[in-house]
């Protein structure tokens, strides 16, 4: 014949919330419950607010994986971006950029300017809003072309090869 204790259910819940990877219900749903209990919050109330908790924690986790896959060589955003340095740029344009639905439209971004014209700093903005929307695709900086969105191909990108190893390989075909 088996005892069972006060703590059972207790341990019993914190393994299956282990086990079905809900690491934040299992690291507040003691807190929470305390909280609906003074609260006087009926049950589903209490559940609603846990999985609530549960949801805006996985997107967090998710967006910090997505820029940390993105591995943009310096996180910024638009926020440190001075727009009254370069009066030419279309302010407008760049903030609905942000937006992201370029890339459900599978449309790429071509920046040009001289150097020191906040093409790296808008580049590196739009990545990190691209990751904070969370797309169903990686993105990648290609040394020459920018960021590019990781479609699953199995192929490297062709790299730009210079004078000298194009001779090289030109000389080895023959």
């Amino acid at each position: 014949m088996s005892t069972t204790t006060a703590d059972t259910p207790q341990v019993l819940l914190e393994h299956h919330l282990k086990a079905l990877r809900l690491p934040t219900m299992l690291r507040e749903y003691d807190k929470l419950a305390r909280t609906c209990a003074v609260e006087k919050a009926n049950f589903p109330n209490y559940l609603l607010r846990l999985t609530e908790l549960e949801l805006l924690d996985r997107d967090r986790r998710a967006t910090e994986r997505r820029i940390r896959q993105a591995k943009f060589p310096v996180v910024k955003s638009l926020d440190s971006f001075d727009f009254l340095a370069i009066p030419a740029l279309n302010k407008t344009l760049v903030l609905e950029l942000t937006r992201c639905e370029y890339l459900a439209r599978k449309e790429n971004i071509l920046m040009l300017g001289n150097s020191g014209t906040g093409k790296t700093h808008i580049a590196l903005a739009l990545g990190l809003a691209a990751c904070q929307r969370g797309p169903s695709r990686p993105l990648h900086h290609r040394r020459r072309a920018g960021w590019r969105i990781d479609r699953g191909q199995r192929r490297k990108a062709p790299t730009p090869l210079s004078k000298a190893d194009r001779r090289l390989r030109t000389a080895n075909h023959r």
